[in-house]
C-alpha cells in the first residue's frame, strides 16, 4: 500500500494543485457563484479520484505487493493481476526468467565438461610420473632424490587440481562419518614422510587415540596434508618439529598444527584464506601456489567445520580445525 501511495503521489499532487487552481479561476473572472458550489465541484472531483485510486490499487495490488516484499520468499513468477502493466511486467519477469535458466544450465554444461576434462587429463598425468618413478632406479642417488623431490612436487601439484575441481561437485564427493582423529593425523603424516625426512623435520603426534570427529576421510585428509605440506615449507633449518594436538572443546573437538616457521606477518593474516594469496614470505621461499589455505577454508565450510590460523613473525604458526558436535 505503502508503495502504492508513492507511486500515485505525484497524481494527488497534481489533483490539489488543479484543486486550488479552480477558485483562482473563478475569482479571477469575477463569477457570483456561490461557495458552496465550487466546494461541491471540488468534492466530487475528489471522490471520483478516490474511486479511481482503489480501482487502480485493486487492479495492481498484487503488483505492488511483490513489489514490496521482494527478495522475501515469494515466487515472483506468480501471476500479477489481468491490468496491462501487471501482465507486462509478469512477461518481462518470465522472459528474465527463462533466459537466466538457459544461460545457467549452458554454465553447469561448461563447468561439468571442464570438470570432467581436469579429472581425465589428471589422470593421464598419473601414468608418465609412474614411469619416471620407475627409470628412478637405475638413475644414481643424488640425482634420484633431486628427481624425486620434484615428483612428490607435481604428484601433489595435481592432487590440488583435481580436489580444486572436484570442489564444484562437492555435494556428490563427500561422506561424513566418525574417523579416529590420530589415526588420520598419523596417515597424513605418513604421506608426506619422505618431505619430512629430506627437510629433517620431525612430527609430533599427540591426540588421544580414542578421539573421534565426524567428518568426511578423504577431505579431511587433503586439508591435513596441505597443512602439512605448508608447515614443513615454511620451517627453515633442520631438527624442528610439527605439532598435531587435538582436545575437546565446549562445543566439539579442536586439532592444532603448529609448526615452528618463519611466520606470517601482521598485514598478511586477514588474507591467507584468500585465494592465489602467497603473501610476503610465501614471494620470498617460492614455495606457495596460494591455494592451500583456500581450499581448506573452503572446504571447511562445506563440511560444517571451521578453520583458524595464528602466527607470528619467527615463532611459527598454528592452524586449528574446529569439528562441531552437530556436524
Amino acid at each position: 500500500m505503502k508503495l502504492f501511495l508513492k507511486d500515485h503521489l505525484p497524481l494527488m499532487f497534481f489533483y490539489l494543485a488543479q484543486m486550488l487552481f479552480v477558485p483562482g479561476l473563478y475569482w479571477l473572472t469575477g463569477d457570483s457563484r456561490p461557495p458552496s458550489v465550487m466546494l461541491y465541484g471540488m468534492l466530487l472531483a475528489g471522490v471520483v479520484l478516490l474511486l479511481y485510486l482503489v480501482f487502480r490499487y485493486m487492479q495492481q495490488r498484487l503488483l505492488y505487493q511483490k513489489l514490496s516484499h521482494a527478495g522475501e520468499g515469494d515466487n515472483l513468477l506468480d501471476p500479477l493481476g489481468e491490468a496491462a502493466v501487471p501482465e507486462a511486467v509478469s512477461r518481462l519477469l518470465h522472459t528474465a526468467d527463462r533466459h537466466y535458466r538457459e544461460q545457467l544450465d549452458l554454465r553447469i554444461r561448461t563447468m561439468d565438461r571442464h570438470v570432467d576434462f581436469i579429472g581425465r587429463w589428471v589422470h593421464q598425468m598419473k601414468t608418465p610420473l609412474s614411469v619416471i618413478q620407475l627409470t628412478l632406479e637405475d638413475v644414481d642417488e643424488a640425482a634420484a632424490a633431486s628427481i624425486q623431490e620434484e615428483l612428490e612436487r607435481l604428484r601433489k601439484g595435481l592432487e590440488m587440481v583435481i580436489y580444486t575441481s572436484r570442489l564444484e561437485r562437492f555435494e556428490d564427493d563427500f561422506q561424513v562419518e566418525s574417523l579416529l582423529l590420530r589415526d588420520m593425523a598419523a596417515k597424513a603424516v605418513a604421506e608426506n614422510r619422505k618431505l619430512f625426512i629430506r627437510r629433517g623435520i620431525r612430527a609430533e603426534i599427540s591426540i588421544d587415540p580414542g578421539l573421534a570427529v565426524y567428518s568426511d576421510a578423504k577431505w579431511l585428509l587433503f586439508m591435513l596434508t596441505q597443512i602439512l605440506i605448508n608447515a614443513v615449507n615454511y620451517t627453515p633449518g633442520s631438527g624442528k618439529t610439527v605439532s598435531l594436538t587435538a582436545r575437546r572443546g565446549a562445543d566439539g573437538t579442536i586439532m592444532e598444527i603448529r609448526d615452528e616457521g618463519i611466520g606470517i606477518s601482521p598485514a598478511d593474516l586477514k588474507r591467507v584464506f584468500n585465494p592465489y594469496f602467497t603473501g610476503e614470505r610465501g614471494r620470498q621461499y617460492h614455495e606457495s601456489t596460494g591455494m592451500g589455505l583456500y581450499l581448506v577454508r573452503e572446504i571447511c565450510k562445506r563440511l560444517g567445520h571451521r578453520v583458524e590460523l595464528e602466527s607470528r613473525l619467527g615463532e611459527g604458526t598454528a592452524v586449528r580445525i574446529y569439528f562441531s558436535d552437530n556436524t
